[in-house]
């Protein structure tokens, strides 16, 4: 067994269930963890419990207090209370495509969630919009301090066959950014080229419009990769770096977060193979 007070309001249980019966979960944690069945269902229901049922069952969250656990089950248990009061702002499906859909990722949410829950995140509240519900699975991300379009699939073969396109290069993707500094003066528009991660990763740009007073670029950004943080990275190496950028760049702070935003999707639906031109409306537009 192991249980990790890692401060005041966090703990981390991690061990191998040796009881001769079988026991329900939640009774079962509050016991070895100290937390009351109250606290234990709150962060079941939020996704900080995970169960590896026997030597051979694959880990996955585990929701349902009732759940039986039985001797050589493996059950981890995440409790943070800072995590378990936050509440996540609200994302919204735009288009239901019913093997997928197409959402709006808000600034602040996250794709999708970690050991300690996924209360907050998009996959999860993806997973709760329908009825009846459906599965979902992620098959790209947004940043979290990003905004805009994020496509969930609802069955694995969705998920496997829009990561085909996605891998392929077939969906385009289209965003909005504010740079710091006078992109224009170097090139209205232009293509970075530069290999991230050892890998090959292609961003395409036009500068819209140049603001002195705030002395940043509006440019729409295309890209025909999809490298970690790709955009972010690019213009920071080409010493453009995106507004309020938390990680990359300099002298781009500001008080209105990462100027970033998702607002094209389109790709030929692996399905119908008709074209789907998905576009975030103007009215979620930041800037």
């Amino acid at each position: 067994m192991t249980v990790t007070p890692q401060e005041s309001a966090k703990l981390i249980l991690k061990q191998t269930v040796a009881c001769a019966d079988t026991c329900k979960a939640v009774d079962y944690l509050s016991h070895q963890s100290g937390l009351s069945r109250t606290q234990i269902k709150e962060v079941m229901t939020k996704g900080g419990v995970w169960l590896m049922a026997g030597a051979k069952g694959s880990r996955r969250r585990l929701r349902r207090a009732t759940t039986l656990l039985r001797a050589g089950d493996y059950v981890e248990l995440y409790y943070d209370r800072r995590l378990l009061d936050t509440t996540a702002p609200p994302g919204v499906c735009l288009f239901d495509r019913r093997h997928y859909s197409i959402w709006y990722k808000p600034a602040g949410m996250l794709a999708q969630g970690n050991e300690y829950g996924d209360h907050c995140s998009l996959l999860r509240q993806a997973e709760q919009a329908f009825e009846p519900p459906r599965p979902a699975y992620l098959v790209h991300r947004l940043d979290r301090e990003a905004v805009g379009l994020m496509m969930i699939a609802h069955s694995q073969e969705a998920a496997a066959r829009l990561s085909r396109l996605l891998q392929d290069g077939e969906v385009s993707k289209a965003y909005r950014i504010q740079v710091k500094g006078d992109l224009a003066a170097q090139s209205p528009r232009g293509r970075i080229d530069a290999p991230l991660d050892g890998r090959a990763a292609l961003t395409e740009y036009v500068v819209e419009n140049y603001d002195p007073a705030l002395d940043c670029s509006t440019v729409t950004v295309t890209i025909g990769t999809g490298r970690l943080h790709q955009i972010r990275r690019h213009f920071a190496g080409l010493g453009y770096p995106v507004m309020g950028d938390p990680k990359y760049g300099t002298g781009n702070k500001n008080t209105e977060g990462l100027r970033l935003m998702a607002i094209g999707l389109a790709f030929d639906c692996p399905y119908t193979r008709q074209r789907q031109d998905f576009q975030l409306p103007r009215e979620k537009w930041l800037f």
